[in-house]
């Protein structure tokens, strides 16, 4: 019976033990995770105010990301990600391939936003409903995402951060 008993005592024990230290195990994953989310949105906030300093530069189909005199879509966002450590292929089709999916009811700062199908324009998602891209005659803009012509041909979006 004492041998019972105590084996019950030591059990309880153990088992105490056990729940505490999976607690103390829980607290810094969430630590880590918010870290690595604020992490995420210092480099979304580097993208997007690095971006912002091109507005206005010239857009032209097949520029190299490794110059800043002309961009395309794709040149334009591979330089910017870069620049923050995130390597990114070198076409709007293929940097759609990256990342993780993000429905439109999710998209956050620094999300890569996809045009078209097939697949050839990508902009930057700078929160409140906007894009940084570059196309055509404005060449490096902000543009509306929820409303008119790119709100009517998005495809898609992925997360790289």
């Amino acid at each position: 019976m004492l041998n019972n008993k105590f084996g019950k005592m030591v059990a309880g024990i153990t088992l105490s033990f056990m729940i505490l230290a999976s607690g103390s195990l829980v607290i810094p994953s969430k630590a880590v995770h918010a870290a690595s989310v604020s992490a995420a949105s210092a480099t979304s906030n580097n993208i997007i105010d690095t971006g912002k300093q091109y507005l206005g530069v010239p857009y032209k189909f097949g520029s190299s990301s490794n110059q800043t005199k002309t961009f395309d879509c794709s040149s334009f966002t591979q330089r910017l990600y870069k620049l923050n450590g995130v390597q990114l292929p070198r076409t709007a089709k293929s940097q759609s391939n990256v990342g993780r999916y993000i429905s439109r009811s999710q998209l956050q700062p620094g999300d890569l936003v996809f045009f078209y199908s097939p697949i050839h324009h990508v902009a930057i998602y700078i929160g409140n409903g906007q894009i940084l891209h570059t196309y055509g005659a404005p060449g490096v803009t902000i543009s509306s995402l929820n409303s008119g012509w790119w709100s009517d041909h998005y495809t898609t979006a992925r997360r790289v951060l």
